[in-house]
């Protein structure tokens, strides 16, 4: 059976075994846009973004895109007859740079090559800087029905740490906004745990984000990334290293207050209102759906297949204008990697992992981390599934490695 091959495109009816082409579209499939573009860097990001100064004249919105439809008609010879796009999540970077007639250019082409399920979750990140109600109102008209704003924290002193430019209510304003302009399903991203956040700085974040009166919040814990500016500046010891208790008490915090607000946990990371309210896309990631990502540094996964995209936009738009595809590594996963994926991201999910995904000493290994208040005894007795507890949910890192 051959392998995935993207070092060169041609022939691309070669490019995918035919094990990872069954069953394509019975399982959900999704696609994901990056957009590598940033006014600013942030200084504790090390996604693969770009600002103007970093880029030469070969990397333009307008080379991204072209390139971006270039992939798209890539993708559809690979795949042979794509299923229609059930999710598509444009991240970035900053999508909400494009504008909204960039945005839909994107969404044209996604529905031009592969057409939208009709009832396709249609997602685009945006920071609160670069949206105004024209802005949310465009992209409501061009066919996103779900958006998600970086906000971060609402106290100012913690986004100057973290380089953030926005003012800290205009998050919750271009909630608002987006709201107002037909949003249903509105997310707000936090972060916890920047070095010089207070416990009251937190809360007054869970204050504005309830204030917002948003669906969906994202919640995460500050990682030092090697490598960014943020990173330097604590081994200088110009700030302090996140600290895990405090990290810990934060998450409870966060969880809490949202809880008695109507918004449960459905993943580790990700509290929403409703089973509407949840976002679909991300599901496909945990659940292992199939994705095709676009765009520079893009990943995909298709039938137990995952590859990904080179890095640079200019390297990206040149391999694609020379009919070459953009891939720059590939991998067929195991049995023994799907298994480990399969523990490790569903037992994200507040609906766990079914005891049958676990071998013998997996299942032993449960029912002691059940002993210990780490999984719900009550859900591996009657229904046969690993659930984290409250617990748990603070440890599930530690708790994949014993269950697998």
């Amino acid at each position: 059976m051959p392998a995935l091959s993207f070092e060169n495109a041609k022939p691309v009816e070669s490019a995918l075994p035919e094990s990872a082409l069954e069953g394509l579209g019975t399982r959900p499939f999704g696609v994901y846009v990056h957009v590598p573009f940033c006014a600013t860097r942030c200084g504790y990001c090390d996604f693969n973004t770009y600002t103007a100064g970093e880029l030469d004249s070969d990397s333009s919105p307008q080379s991204w895109l072209e390139g971006l439809k270039r992939e798209f008609h890539l993708a559809a010879r690979v795949l042979g007859k794509p299923p229609a796009v059930d999710t598509v999540f444009v991240g970035g970077g900053t999508p909400s740079l494009l504008g909204a007639d960039g945005l839909r250019s994107v969404l044209d082409a996604v529905r031009d090559t592969f057409g939208l399920a009709l009832d396709a979750e249609v997602t685009t990140e945006s920071n609160p800087e670069s949206t105004s109600p024209e802005f949310f109102e465009g992209i409501r008209d061009a066919g996103y029905n779900r958006i998600s704003l970086g906000m971060q924290s609402a106290a100012q002193h913690v986004l100057r740490i973290l380089d953030r430019v926005h003012t800290a209510g205009r998050p919750v304003a271009a909630a608002g906004e987006a709201r107002a302009a037909g949003f249903e399903h509105v997310n707000l991203d936090v972060i916890y745990g920047t070095p010089g956040e207070r416990v009251e700085d937190l809360q007054a974040s869970l204050d504005a984000v309830l204030a917002a009166g948003v669906d969906h919040v994202s919640a995460y814990a500050l990682i030092v990334e090697e490598g960014t500016a943020l990173a330097r500046r604590v081994r200088r010891g110009e700030l302090p290293a996140p600290d895990d208790d405090v990290l810990a008490a934060d998450y409870e915090l966060i969880d809490r207050v949202l809880a008695s607000a109507g918004l449960r946990w459905y993943e580790v990371s990700n509290w929403a209102t409703s089973e509407e309210a949840r976002c679909r896309h991300n599901i496909g990631y945990w659940r292992g759906g199939d994705w095709w990502g676009a765009g520079p540094g893009a990943h995909s996964h298709v039938g137990g297949v995952r590859w990904w995209n080179v890095k640079h936009p200019a390297r990206y738009a040149a391999s694609l204008a020379a009919g070459d595809s953009p891939a720059a590594g590939r991998e067929l996963l195991t049995d023994e990697d799907r298994h480990l994926e399969r523990v490790m991201l569903e037992l994200r999910l507040s609906e766990g992992l079914p005891l049958s995904a676990l071998d013998d000493d997996g299942r032993t290994e449960a029912r002691a981390a059940a002993g210990e208040g780490l999984l719900e005894q009550s859900a591996l007795d009657t229904e046969d599934r690993a659930v984290l507890t409250d617990r748990g949910r603070l440890l599930a890192d530690g708790l994949v490695r014993r269950l697998t």
